[in-house]
């Protein structure tokens, strides 16, 4: 009941994205020149880059989810003995990577609103904010998900069925959140 539940959330998720869509391509369809003027100021390189690291963090995820489907909360050998790690230190650089990746946000930020565009400068700034920063606060919830399911090897004595639900379902929240970002740095970034 808790995957399906969390489907359909996730359907619901995709529908409010699909409205910060909708705004982007309608504002952009009556704004042409602003956009062919703001976007010149985005740094696709680092982006890019940022993108990467999103990205990558879905292979460790789904490493850690079949560590938990598995059994093995945790690693078994040394710390660099990858093949022996378990979940929890998965999802320890799956956070990371993800941690990584808001900081990069937060960078960009700074670049762009020092150089003139913020929420309120323009529609194009309004757009730009509003469709990454809700991005961004879903990857932060996926954040704080993570460390709710690694604090949860520690407190159980015994890793459960249950416990790698909890594991499993918090995967597909992050992979949904990387793939919202594949179209969102597509739209946003690579469409000229």
């Amino acid at each position: 009941m808790v995957s399906v539940g969390t489907i359909v959330w996730l359907g619901s998720e995709l529908m409010f994205f699909a409205g910060l869509f909708a705004m982007y391509f309608q504002i952009r369809s009556l704004s042409p020149e602003l956009w062919a003027e703001q976007t010149a100021k985005l740094n696709v390189p680092f982006a890019s880059f940022n993108a990467f690291i999103l990205l990558t963090s879905s292979v460790w995820c789904q490493l850690g989810v079949f560590r938990a489907e598995a059994g093995k909360p945790s690693r078994s050998g040394k710390l660099w003995q990858l093949k022996e790690w378990g979940m929890r230190e998965w999802y320890v650089v799956t956070y990371l990577f993800g941690a990584f990746f808001i900081g990069g946000q937060v960078y960009e930020y700074a670049e762009l609103t020092s150089e003139g565009v913020t929420l309120s400068s323009d529609r194009y700034g309004s757009v730009f904010y509003l469709t990454t920063g809700f991005h961004g606060m879903h990857v932060t919830g996926g954040l704080i998900a993570f460390l709710l399911i690694i604090g949860r090897t520690f407190a159980t004595r015994r890793y459960t069925h249950t416990q790698a639900i909890g594991a499993v379902v918090t995967s597909y929240y992050w992979h949904f959140v990387d793939v919202v970002w594949i179209a969102l740095f597509s739209v946003i970034y690579l469409l000229k």
